[in-house]
């Protein structure tokens, strides 16, 4: 019995420390950090624990939203759409659909083919 490689879609991600891609590590600082804001701010008021809480939540947040991946099931009309789509990629496209103020452009390729046939038919044949 032969073995087989099977194809994987790590988009050149490397991984640090097993656990921790760069995106991930990245959005995990970045989530540290947000946390280490509301940290200060609980500390004025003597709520050190609760800040402490913050920071790991947040750091915890970064890491599942750069890591996992919208589960694929029926259950929800956003898990039916958004389905094994990672979840950083989702929220990209949520604030960017936003900013545009709710427009969706579609490029549509069968329609733009069929005007350059027709524009090539037009130049050709005069």
């Amino acid at each position: 019995m032969n073995s087989y490689n099977i194809p994987r879609n790590v988009k050149g991600e490397g991984r640090i420390l097993f656990v921790f891609s760069t995106k991930a590590l990245i959005y995990t600082f970045v989530g540290i950090v947000i946390g280490l804001i509301f940290k200060a701010i609980f500390e004025m008021f003597g709520l050190n624990q609760l800040g402490i809480f913050f920071v790991a939540g947040f750091g915890g947040l970064g890491f599942i939203i750069a890591t996992f991946k919208v589960p694929d099931t029926n259950a929800f009309e956003f898990t039916k759409k958004t389905g094994g789509e990672n979840i950083d990629e989702i929220i990209k496209r949520y604030f960017r659909f936003k900013m545009q103020k709710g427009k969706i452009y579609v490029f549509d390729a069968d329609r733009t083919e069929e005007k350059y046939k027709t524009k090539e038919k037009e130049e050709g044949g005069k």
